[in-house]
């Protein structure tokens, strides 16, 4: 592909752009990951993790993907032979029922259609049949990122607690932490599952756990045999800023300060810019005459929207030709979907006229692909976003 002016459009679902003031902050020396300076940062950095998860509860940080989280959550409270309540939401469920497998986890995998989030109802009515207790978690995908949709998961810690189970809650904010409003402590999870480069703003590389008291209980009583991602042992050198092995240094430098950007704009803020840009997403998808993949408005994702191919087009080679006319990346159908759909990232460091931008490469893909559909959806999305009365501008106060 011939070389290309301008900034790449990078409008998948995460790894998301990094803004520039995290790349500054992470071109940074190597510091002493025993000394006290690096002490200040490792505290700084798990405090500021805390407030996004909003828990008063430990939070460990790994140098890995969200695989990893995904594998911690499993091999830190369950024990061969457990029973797992899961739903099939999407491609990122499915996977985290295989390693669930892997570890000799028996899983309950609630069917779906791919087009719907976690039913809260179908969840109770599973767990009010488990008289003796035998499901030992409940396992959501909070935000699928394949499909777009976001299950309630308020709603699904009702559906837990009028059930009367005591299955811990297990939820993966992959793709949602800090992009979508989630309550760590409020909605009493047990254990949250996340990762550096959705909504934090950060490149790959770090993982997460948000661990409650009745999760580290868990932790000390199971039998999954664990090294690397031992709560124990990560919680304990924590206390002192420190970790048990090197950490990823500059990464924990970016992390510092897109905590701090997170705080500048607001969460509350933060959230509602990324519901105000997936509205606007989803009235240029509409204008141009194409489907939505997820079927229920109350669960829109606000970090992505899948969009359905007309019968007939491949979605890889529209996203192919968009690529390389308007250097812009979409993101691809994954597993039952590939091929099917394309997928408009609209998170972490997106604004009106980024997210402009990209509709319009969006829409003029549509056309050099021989895409049937209707023109004016960047019209509609402005027209979206005219309507709404937030702005992405600074609230000042005044004296």
């Amino acid at each position: 592909m011939a070389s290309q002016q301008g900034r790449h459009f990078l409008q998948i679902p995460g790894p998301s752009p990094v803004p520039d003031r995290v790349l500054r902050a992470m071109d940074m020396p190597v510091i002493d990951h025993r000394s006290a300076e690096f002490a200040k940062l490792g505290r700084e950095v798990l405090d500021g993790a805390k407030s996004v998860f909003k828990t008063s509860q430990p939070v460990v940080i790994y140098p890995s993907s969200g695989t990893g989280a995904w594998e911690a959550a499993i091999v830190n409270t369950l024990s061969p032979g457990d029973t797992v309540l899961m739903a099939e939401t999407g491609h990122f469920a499915t996977l985290w029922r295989q390693i669930a497998g892997r570890f000799g986890i028996e899983v309950d995998f609630i069917p779906g259609d791919w087009r719907r989030g976690a039913d809260p109802a179908a969840i109770e009515a599973k767990l009010a049949e488990d008289r003796g207790y035998k499901i030992k978690a409940v396992m959501v995908v909070h935000n699928e990122t394949s499909t777009g949709s976001t299950s309630r998961i308020a709603e699904i810690r009702k559906a837990i607690d009028k059930a009367g189970h005591p299955a811990l809650f297990m939820v993966d904010t992959i793709s949602s932490l800090a992009s979508v409003d989630y309550r760590h402590d409020e909605w009493q999870v047990d254990v949250t599952v996340s990762g550096s480069q959705k909504g934090l703003m950060l490149p790959p590389g770090l993982s997460f756990n948000a661990i409650s008291e009745k999760a580290m209980a868990a932790s000390r009583a199971n039998k999954m045999p664990r090294s690397y991602w031992d709560w124990q042992e990560m919680v304990k050198i924590n206390a002192n800023g420190f970790f048990p092995y090197t950490p990823a240094t500059n990464l924990l430098y970016g992390l510092r300060e897109a905590v701090r950007m997170l705080h500048e704009e607001g969460l509350d803020a933060v959230f509602a810019r990324h519901e105000r840009l997936a509205a606007a997403t989803r009235s240029a998808v509409k204008a141009w005459g194409l489907e939505i993949l997820c079927e229920n408005p109350a669960e829109y994702s606000p970090v992505l929207t899948a969009v359905l191919m007309p019968p007939s087009h491949d979605a890889d080679h529209y996203r192919k030709v968009a690529l390389e006319k308007f250097n812009i990346s979409l993101g691809s159908g994954l597993g039952k979907v590939a091929g099917k759909v394309f997928r408009i990232g609209h998170l972490g460091e997106c604004n009106e006229l980024t997210l402009l931008g990209a509709l319009s490469g969006v829409e003029m893909g549509l056309a050099a692909a021989g895409v049937p559909h209707r023109s004016g959806g960047v019209q509609a999305a402005m027209a979206a976003l005219e309507s709404r009365e937030e702005a992405n501008t600074p609230k000042v106060a005044v004296a």
